[in-house]
């Protein structure tokens, strides 16, 4: 989303969702903090909208609901649309380390596969200690830079043009030299 309002909004409506998802297990802030590694007063100030989620927490926070990243973005977003334009993709980022992510796909709650566009700033890496749902399928296409993509301890360097197939079971890692970044497709089955 480009301008700021619609930013918010969209934030806001992911942090709906997070209170929703909590609620709907009965849980409370300090099992969903205990189980998920986040402390009690980030999940408070997330599911407020008072605070931006960050990657690293999104990340932490649906290995525990068992839920694809790209999932708890299209539970944000209102009614299914078979076609959306560039300019309404949503992007969301994260500024502190240098990530952006924008849903091409059309969000959907019934439709399985999601196609995302990310860029990684240079010199930065990005950790995911589990996979939110074990099995996802990744198609990562790498458009432009290098980036090095760690699966279950086993490390890839992409260079454009380079496609890596693989199913997330435990922890990944993307990092980019400190020379350039990446800008990649990924589709999540």
């Amino acid at each position: 989303m480009d301008s700021h309002a619609d930013t918010t909004a969209f934030e806001r409506r992911i942090a709906h969702h997070l209170k929703t998802l909590r609620t709907e297990r009965g849980w409370s802030l300090d099992e969903l903090a205990k189980s998920s590694g986040v402390s009690r007063a980030t999940l408070s100030r997330l599911e407020n909208g008072e605070v931006s989620p960050t990657a690293s927490v999104l990340g932490k926070l649906c290995s525990t609901y068992g839920l694809p990243m790209s999932r708890l973005m299209a539970l944000a977003e209102d009614g299914f649309q078979p076609l959306i334009e560039r300019v309404r993709q949503p992007v969301w980022s994260d500024p502190a380390i240098g990530f952006r992510r924008r849903s091409v796909s059309p969000p959907s709650q019934s439709l399985v596969a999601e196609l995302l566009e990310c860029e990684i700033d240079p010199a930065t890496t990005i950790s995911y200690e589990r996979s939110p749902k074990p099995g996802l399928e990744h198609h990562l296409f790498l458009l432009d830079g290098r980036l090095e993509v760690t699966v279950d301890d086993a490390t890839h360097a992409l260079k454009p043009g380079d496609c890596l197939r693989y199913l997330l079971f435990g922890a990944s890692r993307f990092r980019t030299p400190q020379d350039c970044g990446a800008r990649y497709c990924l589709v999540i089955l």
